[in-house]
């Protein structure tokens, strides 16, 4: 088939090599210009970059508009593949190939339609995440499903982890599903849209720690955040300080969220969850820190005395 594709950062770059590498022909490449967007520079490896060595013709836009219309209209496509492409795209170009277009998203949809998924999951405390490839339609990320295949979460994984586990799902699903459609098949799943869920992208917000939160909810917050992206953050004496890791503590702490209360093991303990004064809670044990100077350290060496709070805020 002759394919036109969609797509941007890594997940878009393993999805044009998975068409290269495969029995179809790809007609053009549409991408996104290169983003100051903190979570954009991570997984960056360039569509167009691979386009071109490719020599394949390469088209640059924040959003679908008239000329590209045009454009791919004149490439006469079977079908539109596309992967991590960051605006809508409208239905007389999601429609314009004959077997419409095959979207390839990395959550075991309907749940975590929308950004980040992979973040959101964990943070959540899901057991699987995955990747997705359905025929798009007028909602976002909810067209029928083709193939879907999933991955297990395990209980000290990162963000990063499941990056690198399910980024290694993406050829194999669109190939296995672009084989289907070529095949002639067109009755596929729909989706439950009573399980559907829709996430918002990660800002600065969703990475400020909230110690009102269960410990176990914060342990995974800040294995989400894991590097390369921007780490979960609170404040002490006024002084943004990142977690860089951190477990829940064996012990149950009472008293008031925030509190850096006890050092348990390698860890310091701060007293967690909205419902703390009862003293029935674990706390989150802080283990490494970041300083706003960018000193990375042991939170025990960090925090030479107890007493005081952690704050969302200076």
């Amino acid at each position: 088939m002759r394919v036109v594709m969609f797509g941007y950062q890594t997940w878009g770059h393993r999805t044009l090599q998975a068409l290269l590498d495969s029995e179809h022909d790809v007609v053009t490449v549409v991408t996104h210009p290169r983003s100051e967007h903190a979570y954009e520079k991570i997984w960056s490896d360039s569509v167009a970059d691979l386009a071109e060595k490719h020599g394949v013709p390469v088209i640059i836009r924040n959003r679908p508009d008239d000329a590209l219309y045009d454009l791919l209209a004149e490439a006469a496509p079977d079908i539109i593949v596309a992967n991590n492409w960051r605006t809508w795209i409208p239905p007389r170009i999601y429609d314009l190939p004959r077997h419409g277009t095959l979207n390839i998203h990395d959550s075991l949809l309907p749940a975590y339609a929308g950004f980040s998924p992979l973040i959101w999951a964990l943070v959540n405390g899901e057991k699987e995440v995955g990747v997705t490839a359905h025929l798009m339609d007028e909602e976002l990320d909810a067209g029928d499903i083709v193939v879907q295949r999933a991955v297990a979460v395990g209980p000290t994984d990162t963000a990063t982890d499941l990056f690198h586990r399910t980024v290694d799902l993406i050829a194999p699903v669109t190939v296995e599903a672009l084989g289907l459609i070529a095949s002639g098949q067109t009755a596929f799943t729909p989706q439950d849209r009573s399980k559907a869920s829709f996430f918002h992208k990660r800002a600065e917000e969703d990475i400020r720690i909230d110690w009102n939160w269960p410990a176990e909810d914060l342990e995974r917050l800040v294995r989400a955040q894991s590097a390369p992206y921007p780490a979960a953050f609170t404040y002490h004496r006024g002084q943004r300080v990142e977690i860089v890791s951190a477990v829940v503590s064996q012990g149950r702490y009472g008293g008031t969220p925030g509190r850096v209360f006890y050092r348990e093991g390698d860890g310091v303990v701060i007293v967690a969850g909205a419902d703390s004064r009862h003293g029935r809670n674990r706390g989150l044990a802080i283990t490494r820190v970041r300083t706003a100077d960018g000193r990375e350290l042991p939170a025990t060496e960090y925090f030479t005395s107890m007493g005081g709070y952690l704050t969302g805020r200076p």
